[in-house]
């Protein structure tokens, strides 16, 4: 658990006060990033003297030189100041990015001993298995370890392993008094990834909301994580599109029978059709990977990233915008149908899966069909 490790590696020094004197913190993984900051905040700036020994920058805002005159000045009014630095990333751009690093390094060499100045390099991220680190960030670590690293410390805060994120997972509930099944674990990773920050909001949600019951199970995970719903209707659409007719509506009899089942009948339409006209967008752009995805699909209508591949996939087995259209017709016709208070809102959403799960051609005889004995 080396993510875990290099936090609580600093959190030591920080208990110990054996802090050095300029650190980088590299990855974009908050969640060690908060724990870290947390320590220097319970240790070094309790209460009131926060407001007078905290600063925050960005080097995209503010010069550079400005940040270290503050920190080599003692303050009068708290015995320890902290800096956390952002926009690491124009230290290195073009210019006088030489000149920048000498004058950090130089501080290295006289800096005030009451003071802590963190840079925070969230520009590039550190994924799980680090051989799978993408070029661009391999070369802007190697930088910072060239240049930085030789006067200040660099702490990796970079994703986890799923098993890690597992292993914290039972070990965060057990240590609040919580046991939370195995399918409820995994059902979390799945859903979320090892997204630590992630995991951790839903897991303290989930801790709440089963408050006094002492156990988190599976269908806890599917009623309170909006991920969770989301990763059952993707399975929902996987069958749909592969026209896989007896897996679709056994997976609709799941998501129906766990959660809120029928009431949320209609939040499941919101989310099929948002899903449908995502498809279409990848369709129209000719989106064949995750890049090219995230460029097609603007701000509030992007996809999950565990979901990212599958929807790709799904899309890809649509022959044509209008078999995508018609989908979105459908579901827009059942909407209508859910909202007309039907006897039973499972059959209208099973009638509505048949009718997604049918041969476009087969369809498209039966209309004809209708539309000759009209005539």
């Amino acid at each position: 658990m080396r993510a875990f490790a290099e936090a609580e590696r600093f959190r030591s020094e920080v208990e110990a006060r054996k802090l050095r004197s300029i650190y980088v913190f590299v990855g974009d993984e908050v969640f060690f990033r908060t724990r870290c900051r947390d320590a220097l905040l319970e240790h070094l700036l309790p209460g009131d003297l926060r407001q007078c020994g905290l600063f925050e920058f960005d080097l995209a805002e503010t010069e550079l030189a400005e940040v270290l005159d503050r920190a080599r000045t003692p303050s009068l009014m708290a015995p320890f100041q902290v800096f956390f630095v952002r926009g690491v990333k124009t230290l290195f751009g073009r210019g006088a990015s030489e000149e920048k690093l000498k004058a950090i390094e130089e501080y290295a060499k006289a800096p005030n001993p009451e003071a802590v100045v963190i840079f925070i390099a969230d520009h590039i991220s550190i994924p799980a298995d680090a051989r799978r680190m993408e070029l661009t960030d391999k070369e802007r670590y190697q930088r910072i370890r060239e240049t930085m690293g030789r006067y200040s410390a660099i702490l990796e805060l970079g994703r986890v392993p799923e098993a890690d994120a597992v292993r914290w997972i039972e070990e965060y509930s057990s240590g609040r008094g919580v046991k939370i099944d195995r399918d409820a674990v995994r059902e979390l990773v799945d859903a979320l990834g090892s997204d630590m920050t992630l995991l951790a909001t839903e897991l303290d949600k989930l801790l709440i909301y089963v408050s006094g019951n002492h156990q988190i199970t599976l269908a806890d995970v599917e009623t309170m994580v909006l991920a969770a719903k989301q990763r059952s209707l993707y399975e929902l659409t996987d069958a749909i599109s592969s026209r896989d007719r007896p897996r679709a509506l056994e997976v609709l009899d799941a998501i129906l029978s766990s959660g809120e089942g029928e009431e949320a009948a209609i939040g499941h339409l919101y989310m099929l059709a948002k899903t449908f006209r995502q498809m279409l967008v990848i369709v129209e752009r000719n989106v064949r990977d995750q890049r090219l995805l995230w460029a097609a699909l603007w701000p509030g209508f992007r996809v999950p990233a565990f979901a990212a591949d599958d929807i790709i996939r799904q899309a890809r087995r649509y022959k044509s915008k209008r078999e995508l259209t018609r989908a979105i017709r459908l579901v827009a016709k059942a909407d209508l149908a859910l909202r007309s208070s039907p006897p039973s809102k499972r059959l209208v959403l099973e009638k509505l899966v048949l009718e997604l799960t049918a041969d476009p051609k087969e369809q498209d005889r039966a209309t004809d069909d209708r539309q000759l004995q009209v005539y």
